[in-house]
């Protein structure tokens, strides 16, 4: 006989549960995440003309046109063994051969992607396919702290009578909503040195030039040089932008999950012949959380599965502006920014937003939500399936342990 109230479980056996899908989640996923980055901080406009009074040879990081196209054609034919980093594609300009267009024209096309499928197969491709799991171990680093903090205390904040939640006596209704925007901002603000440090590997590109030059080692350098410049604090540079991201999904997040998975819940007892689930607010959480518990592994699988995808696509397409501007904050670097002005990527983020649509338009804020969304969804499905099923199978040792022990005083 199923016992009237569920088992709660230690929280060590929660952080195992989020471990799990943590490590599987970042296996399946990353490449999408690597796509989505190079993405939204790929160039959009084309270069403007060169000078080349401004492209001194002996210090060639002073300008580094982006998008201009830099290969091994191009270096080997006109540049011999130099190693700057430009490469003219143009006429003759007095004198002076410049490389032909279709040098450039190679590079811009290996490096700009036209869709997700597009961007895996040219990184790939061009770049190796271990490459589409850049970041990976920052990734799994990241992702176990940040999902024991996240959903043990979403778990906290939502069902223990101790939490503020709870001594408030939030409605149901919102209840999941705040309780997934304070564990989220909890969690972003933990490990937001590691997401920064991640998604500038990730969004790192080799050039030609310099291959001595390992990512790894030219994303440490990068950091170094951002942290003697701007101080510890630049570690946390886009933490804001991230909370703008993160706590509204978290938030949409949960409270379409557990109206989603509630729902499906709801209807498996009406096939079932069970009583309804009491109306009012507090009496049905506390109802479906019971009848959740009575279920099979395949049905917890089932029901968290889809709950988890759904409510995460919407919350992703939602909150994907935020992304953009997130990830062109932290893939900025200090030695493009105009000395006399600030960078967009320096102001507020209501004014980066801003200036990304009025260059670019409504479809420069969803850049690279396909990418985001097909990463989102199926993340999301599979880490919280992964922690109701871990929930589920050690709510089941303790069941059994408890039924030994009440066996073993009635003997």
């Amino acid at each position: 006989m199923a016992l009237s109230e569920p088992v709660e479980i230690t929280a060590l056996q929660k952080m195992l549960s989020a471990t799990s899908g943590s490590l599987l989640t970042g296996l399946l996923v990353t490449p999408l995440d690597v796509v989505r980055v190079r993405w939204q901080s790929q160039g959009v406009t084309p270069p403007a003309p060169l000078d080349l009074r401004r492209l001194p040879m002996a210090t060639p990081n002073v300008f580094q046109p982006q998008n201009l196209g830099v290969t091994a054609c191009c270096r080997e034919v006109f540049f011999m063994n130099n190693a700057s980093e430009a490469c003219l594609a143009g006429p003759r300009i007095e004198g002076i051969t410049a490389a032909p267009a279709e040098c450039a024209v190679e590079q811009v096309q290996q490096r700009t992607f036209n869709s997700t499928v597009d961007g895996l197969r040219k990184i790939a491709r061009n770049e190796g396919i271990l490459t589409l799991w850049r970041g990976l171990s920052p990734t799994l680093i990241m992702a176990v702290p940040a999902n024991i903090i996240y959903f043990t205390g979403y778990e906290w904040l939502r069902f223990n009578r101790a939490s503020p939640l709870q001594r408030l006596g939030l409605r149901d209704e919102y209840a999941p909503l705040a309780g997934g925007a304070i564990a989220r901002m909890l969690a972003a603000t933990a490990v937001s040195p590691v997401e920064l440090f991640r998604t500038r590997l990730q969004a790192h590109q080799t050039h030609p030039t310099s291959p001595q030059t390992t990512p790894l080692v030219a994303t440490f350098r990068g950091i170094k040089d951002m942290v003697r410049l701007d101080g510890y604090r630049a570690l946390w540079r886009g933490l804001t932008l991230t909370l703008w991201r993160d706590v509204p999904f978290s938030g949409m997040y949960w409270l379409g999950y557990e109206t989603i998975r509630g729902r499906l819940t709801d209807a498996r007892e009406r096939a079932r012949g069970r009583d309804p689930i009491p109306s009012s607010s507090s009496s049905r959480a506390h109802a479906r959380r019971r009848s959740q518990s009575r279920g099979n592994h395949t049905e917890t699988f089932t029901d968290s599965f889809v709950a988890g995808a759904a409510s995460g696509a919407l919350a992703s397409v939602a909150t994907t502006p935020f992304d953009v501007g997130k990830t062109r904050t932290q893939v900025y670097r200090d030695a493009t920014a105009a000395p006399h002005a600030l960078a967009p990527e320096q102001r507020s983020m209501g004014r980066l937003l801003w200036h990304i649509f009025q260059a670019e338009g409504l479809a420069g804020l969803f850049k690279g939500w396909i990418p985001r969304t097909l990463k989102v969804a199926p993340a999301c499905a599979i880490m919280i399936s992964s922690y109701e099923v871990g929930k589920r199978s050690f709510r089941g040792v303790n069941e059994r342990a408890m039924r030994g022990r009440e066996r073993g005083l009635d003997g």
